[in-house]
């Protein structure tokens, strides 16, 4: 590949890691929200840090990924 765009990508090349319509990707942001409040409850410990960081992280890149999506 060349790297170039086909103008069937979406415009934003780090939406290839999601999903290309709205009830899927939101599936995944509360998915990754629950996973990450339930991370939170157990803060005091390390896994609990790891998880609530990581899947803070991922929630918020797939909420951006979510804005650009068409309604």
């Amino acid at each position: 590949m060349d790297g170039s765009v086909s103008s069937s990508s979406p415009a934003c090349p780090l939406t290839r890691f999601y999903v290309h319509n709205r009830r899927d990707g939101a599936r995944l942001l509360s998915s990754a929200l629950v996973i990450t409040g339930i991370a939170l409850v157990r803060i005091d410990h390390p896994a609990g840090q790891l998880v609530a960081v990581v899947g803070g992280l991922v929630s918020l890149y797939w909420w951006f990924c979510y804005r650009q999506l068409k309604a």
